[in-house]
């Protein structure tokens, strides 16, 4: 059964035909159109997109019912269901409510520990923006504004310590540790998403556990969070991994020896393959040495290699030329391409979609990415979505010949093979992607394809500018 018809997805048809009757559009996050038949899952496998338009739930950021299905608390009600452990590895965790409810069930004897990337690991009400970087200081601002709950703009004493999610974990004694428990200064990011619990449920995906990445920025009612979505999987086989995987990182936690393991310290193996029911799952946890012929980007290569008749991309990063290398072989073979990233992500200099385009682009220095290979015909089938101002295709995602689905935390680049702490999943499953697909159908629906005009300004400057780049060495 799909998963926007359960309890805690909240489906609202009476709400939706009222605003369908008003001609309402998808752009806006309004509810649309009719609800498309249920679509079945593969045993113990559920699913959830954050914009799908045929669920529906009221935003606890913004108040308002907006297309979608409700991440957190898909999240919260696997923690509430624990009976022994949780196990939390994750970027960012500032959802106040998620922390809370993690504190609830340390205070009632079940063992929670958290894994986070140590540039979020700090309580943001104990920083000072005038200390804070550019970027830092927008989150600390987005996070006061989350916190800010009648909205006056002032905050109470309440409001901090109930709206600073690490705060909370912190004033709970809930153990977490970041990546500088190895006794570095953090490895290139643990980046990782996911979440085990009781060794038997494993939620994982693309979602930070932000309002951002999932219901919108608190301080802009336009924007309906970051494109993502989320897995939930019944296996203890397949939790077993990823306790595997949590363990490295954690070794004796806080206070400890300093024996956790990040990054190429963890020594990541091949791929290891869970038999769900009928499904087959693979599940290979990052970052790998370059010469390491298990690495991320060689396997997402080899499946790709596979494909006979389509191929759906839905990408965040897209930074990794072995793979332009396997898409450009593909289209030579008739397979059809609908690749889709990020619209801040796509022509940037190194990005990969301009190379799929045909077009190069030099970087602040003038200078062309090596190895750089932009293909003498243009791709069809790319481009990017049309997403809420603010908002970003955050999506790692791949649908190939309607069967395998590539989905985790693993960005399309070097930095997440040989750097950054991952999970990249393969899910053989032609159940699962219809679910993919149908995701992949909504964001292509508006889409722009090739050199759009703001692309193609940023390409007339450069050139303007650079003149045609210089290669580096």
């Amino acid at each position: 059964m799909e998963i926007s018809s359960k309890p805690w997805l909240g489906a609202l048809a009476l709400l939706a035909l009222a605003l369908i009757s008003q001609g309402c559009t998808s752009y806006s996050g309004r509810l649309i159109g009719s609800k498309p038949a249920p679509l079945p899952l593969p045993e113990g496998i559920d699913v959830a997109f954050n914009h799908r338009e045929s669920s529906h739930y009221r935003s606890p950021v913004h108040g308002d019912t907006r297309n979608g299905d409700n991440l957190e608390a898909l999240l919260l009600n696997a923690i509430e269901a624990a009976q022994t452990e949780i196990l939390v590895a994750v970027q960012e965790l500032s959802l106040p409510e998620l922390a809370e409810a993690l504190a609830m069930q340390h205070r009632r004897g079940i063992q929670v520990k958290v894994v986070l990337e140590n540039t979020y690991s700090t309580a943001w009400s104990d920083q000072h923006e005038a200390e804070l970087d550019r970027h830092q200081r927008q989150r600390h601002q987005l996070l006061k504004a989350l916190a800010d709950r009648n909205r006056d703009g002032q905050l109470s004493l309440a409001e901090l310590q109930q709206g600073d999610a690490m705060a909370i974990l912190q004033r709970a004694g809930v153990p977490w540790i970041d990546d500088t428990a190895d006794g570095s200064k953090g490895s290139g990011l643990m980046h990782s998403k996911y979440v085990v619990i009781d060794r038997r449920v494993v939620i994982t995906g693309s979602a930070n556990f932000t309002a951002s990445g999932i219901h919108g920025d608190a301080g802009d009612r336009r924007t309906r969070g970051n494109v993502n979505h989320l897995l939930r999987l019944e296996s203890p086989q397949l939790a077993q991994l990823f306790a595997a995987d949590f363990q490295q990182m954690w070794g004796d936690g806080p206070g400890g020896e300093a024996d956790s393991r990040f990054g190429l310290a963890k020594q990541a193996g091949p791929a290891s393959r869970v038999l769900m029911g009928q499904t087959v799952v693979e599940v290979l946890f990052a970052p790998h040495r370059r010469s390491d012929p298990h690495h991320g980007l060689a396997l997402i290569g080899s499946t790709l290699a596979q494909a006979r008749e389509t191929v759906d991309l839905a990408l965040f990063v897209f930074s990794a030329q072995s793979l332009t290398d396997v898409i450009a072989a593909l289209q030579q073979r008739g397979v059809r391409l609908r690749l889709l990233a990020d619209p801040g992500f796509a022509s940037r200099s190194f990005s990969e979609v301009l190379d799929l385009l045909g077009v190069a682009l030099a970087d602040r220095y003038c200078k062309l990415e090596k190895s750089n290979k932009p293909l003498q015909q243009a791709a069809e089938g790319v481009g990017i979505p049309r997403l809420a101002r603010g908002d970003k295709l955050h999506h790692k995602l791949a649908v190939i010949d309607g069967k395998t689905v590539i989905t985790g935390s693993f960005n399309w680049s070097p930095s997440a093979a040989h750097q950054n702490d991952e999970v990249l999943m393969l899910i053989h499953s032609p159940l699962l992607a219809a679910h993919f697909t149908r995701e992949m159908d909504r964001l292509w629906k508006g889409a722009e394809l090739g050199i759009n005009p703001r692309m193609e300004r940023k390409l007339q400057e450069n050139r303007r500018r650079c003149g045609s780049g210089m290669q580096r060495r």
